[in-house]
Formats: structure tokens, C-alpha cells, sequence
């Protein structure tokens, strides 16, 4: 199977790379992700999978942070004339992107499930020669989008899995559920797909992250720790316009309390128990010079270590955000538009994938865990999984990155498209054996 498995790998190879670079030319934001979710399921069909999309794969209710009205509509109508068909987009109108894949090989054995997300961030792509995409001919082709998170790597290494799992399914047992989430960046695709039900009834869950830790390629870890607690506000403060100059004293400025909240919000003082973390990264203000300003909107996130210094963080960013409203006497209206919660992985994965991987030609060294010292929506699946009785974990899968993650240049050395791949099916392989 060792040698049979390594003969695969070989052959999807190229497919992996050519299916990445595919995905980094067209990026799309997070709920917007329309083309993406159509192409994942076309192959994922043509595999043998049974797939669910749209508003079927989540509780609309539970998504939070979506985009404009304006926003969705333009990006459905990019939809269109990019080949999408209407049959199929109307499932995902209103921004009900992504989609759950499953397949059974009709033998008994364990319920597996792994997440992978598919969504972009609004960054201008790097254009100069030093940047590979650009240099290799395969940049985003959108401006203002781009897969700098390597989600555009984890749509693919979720294709490759498929793969595996159709090339492979007579030696395999027990069914496999294959998630592809819209909007991990904001924390707000996963709860709205664990509220669907997907993994209630699942034995072990897997997913995993590219880069993070600037290691060579073969590097990977088995579990993560460091999942911090993250909250996503947007804030608008109103205020009163006047004349600058005839009767200042007739405006209330909500540009000085938005200035106000965001000097004071890098003043909370931190806690004692762990990491935290506060983030002003974005703030529109003002409309002229010699105008009173009546309107701020800002967006800012909380993180913390754990769930509760998150919740710490986000007590004390509320207490300020008030307080600068009551200094310059405006109104203050807040939207929570993202979350996520810490988590652990299980123990136990160290030694299941340090078994499955004794013999891989991919992966030199299994590392027990690695920090991710970010926030990853994955958590809910994590948490939830645990809860019903499974073994969770999130592995990184390392590489060497030119630039840091959420950075116009960022990339990654495509090595590691396969090696997560090989991992994934290794543990696959290893999960049946202990199952049967």
C-alpha cells in the first residue's frame, strides 16, 4: 500500500500545483466565494462525492459579518459571467457560499471529517518580479483580492484528499465528510456549518494550516496550540455636523471619538493569565476641513489565549468605546461580526500521526505541536467534535515564506501541497486500520 500510495502522489503532483495557481487567480472574499465553491463542486461530483451547497450546508442564521447587499449582488453577477450556471448560484444566493462533500464506501468503520477553507483577503497582490505568482504568471487576477492566507493551498490539498479517497476507496472503510468553508478570515464560516449538523456523528476530525512557521518543507506538526480567542467589532460613532468655523460648538465630532477610542484601546492593560491582543484596523472619518465630523466607522477585533481572556478583552474594549462616546457626547452602535473560540487538540493525534508517517517520502519529521499565535474558526469544529464524544486536531503543514501571512507578497513553496496531501491520507489510512 506504502508503494502504491507514493506512486499516487507522484501522479496527482502536478495536478496539485496547477489547481493552486487556478485558485490564486481568482481569489474571493469570504462569503463571496461563488466561482471557487461552483469549481470545487464539479471535480468533487466527478469523484463520486456527494455534495451539498449553499444555503443546504449551513444555518444562514448563524452567519455573522456578511457583506453589503450591494456587494453580494455585484459578486453573483461576476458569478455569472464567469460561467457559474443560475441553477446552480441560486443555492448560494446571499452570500451562502462553500460546500460539505461526502462519500461512503459502504463498509463499517470510523467517521471522518476534514475542514478546509477556501476564502481570500482584500490585499493588492505584490506585481514585481521577486513575487513568484507574478513573476510564474499566475497573480490575482482581481485587484484588491488575494489569496495571502493560503487558503487557495487548502481548497487544493481538500481536492487532493478527494482524490485519494475515490482513487483508494476500496482499501478504505467508513465514510468521510469533506467541509470547504466560506469566511475563516473574520471568524464566521464555520459555526454557521457546525450548526447544520455535519460533524454530530464524526470520530475524528482533521484540518491544518500552510506556513505559519518558517520551517522547511517536510516539517509539519500533529496538533496546535496557541488558538486565541478572537471577537470582530464593527463600531460607528454618529455625531452632529457644523460649520467649523461660525459655530463650532453646534457639532458633536465623532472623528474625535473614534481618534479618542482607538489611542485608549491600545492602553488596556493586559492580563495576568496569558497572551492578549487588540487590533484598530481600519477607520473612516470626516467629510471636509471645515466640517464637524458626524460619523466614524471603525473595524477592530480582541484576542486573547484562551476564551475568557478574549471575553476580558472584549468587557474592556466595550468600557472604552463607551466612554469615548460620552466624552464627545455622540452615539455609539457596535455589531459583532466574527468570532472564534480557543481550543486544544487531542493528545492522542501525536502518536496516531507519527505512526501514519513512519514510512512517508514527504514528511521528514513529526513535530507533537507547533503555536499558531492567531485565531482560526476551526475551533468550532474542534470544540464540537470533542464535545459529542471525537478526537480533534488542526495540524500546520510549514514552508519557507518570502513574506508573512496577510502580506502582498506572501507565498509558499508549492512542495507542501503534497505533503499535507501524503499526511492527510497517511492518518486516513492509519484512523481505518485502528477501526477495523
Amino acid at each position: 500500500m506504502a508503494d502504491k500510495l507514493h506512486q499516487f502522489l507522484e501522479m496527482l503532483t502536478p495536478y496539485l500545483t496547477t489547481k493552486r495557481r487556478e485558485l490564486h487567480e481568482q481569489p474571493e472574499l469570504g462569503f463571496t466565494e461563488y466561482v471557487t465553491t461552483y469549481k470545487l463542486d464539479q471535480e468533487l461530483r466527478e469523484l463520486g462525492f456527494t455534495t451539498t451547497v449553499g444555503k443546504e450546508a449551513v444555518v444562514s442564521s448563524e452567519r455573522v459579518g456578511l457583506p453589503h447587499p450591494e456587494e453580494l449582488r455585484e459578486n453573483e453577477e461576476r458569478a455569472r459571467k464567469q460561467g457559474v450556471p443560475e441553477a446552480f448560484l441560486e443555492k448560494m444566493l446571499g452570500g451562502h457560499t462553500g460546500l460539505v462533500a461526502q462519500f461512503d464506501t459502504g463498509r463499517p468503520g470510523k467517521n471522518i471529517a476534514l475542514r478546509f477553507d477556501i476564502d481570500a483577503l482584500p490585499i493588492i497582490e505584490a506585481s514585481d518580479e521577486e513575487h513568484t505568482p507574478a513573476a510564474t504568471g499566475f497573480r490575482s487576477t482581481r485587484d484588491g483580492v488575494m489569496h495571502a492566507c493560503g487558503h487557495d493551498g487548502h481548497a487544493t490539498i481538500g481536492l487532493g484528499v478527494a482524490k485519494f479517497i475515490h482513487h483508494f476507496q476500496e482499501e478504505l472503510s467508513g465514510s468521510f465528510t469533506l467541509l470547504f468553508q466560506a469566511a475563516e478570515e473574520g471568524g464566521r464560516g464555520a459555526k454557521p456549518m457546525v450548526a447544520k449538523g455535519w460533524l454530530d456523528d464524526i470520530d475524528a476530525f482533521m484540518s491544518g494550516h500552510i506556513g505559519v512557521q518558517n520551517l522547511p518543507v517536510g516539517e509539519i506538526s500533529a496538533t496546535t496550540s496557541k488558538f486565541f480567542a478572537s471577537t470582530k467589532f464593527n463600531v460607528t460613532y454618529k455625531g452632529k455636523s457644523a460649520h467649523a468655523g461660525l459655530e463650532p460648538n453646534a457639532g458633536r465630532n465623532a472623528l474625535l471619538a473614534a481618534a479618542s477610542a482607538s489611542l485608549h484601546l491600545n492602553g488596556i492593560t493586559r492580563h495576568a493569565d496569558g497572551a492578549t491582543r487588540v487590533n484598530i484596523g481600519k477607520l473612516n472619518a470626516g467629510s471636509g476641513r471645515n466640517i464637524i465630523a458626524d460619523l466614524a466607522k471603525m473595524e477592530i477585533e480582541t484576542r486573547g489565549e484562551t476564551t475568557d481572556l478574549n471575553e476580558y478583552m472584549n468587557t474592556e474594549a466595550l468600557r472604552i468605546l463607551k466612554a469615548s462616546a460620552a466624552l464627545f457626547d455622540v452615539e455609539l452602535e457596535y455589531e459583532i461580526v466574527g468570532k472564534a473560540p480557543s481550543a486544544t487538540c487531542d493528545e492522542e493525534w501525536v502518536e496516531i500521526v507519527s505512526k501514519a508517517c513512519e514510512t512517508s517520502g514527504y514528511v521528514n519529521n513529526v513535530i507533537p505541536c507547533l503555536p499558531l499565535g492567531a485565531s482560526e474558526d476551526a475551533t468550532y469544529m474542534v470544540n464540537h467534535v470533542q464535545d459529542k464524544g471525537g478526537l480533534a486536531t488542526f495540524m500546520l503543514f510549514p514552508s519557507p515564506l518570502p513574506a508573512g501571512h496577510h502580506h502582498p507578497r506572501f507565498d509558499y513553496d508549492e512542495k507542501v501541497l503534497v505533503t499535507a496531501v501524503d499526511t492527510f491520507a497517511r492518518t486516513i489510512l492509519e484512523l481505518n486500520e485502528g477501526g477495523n
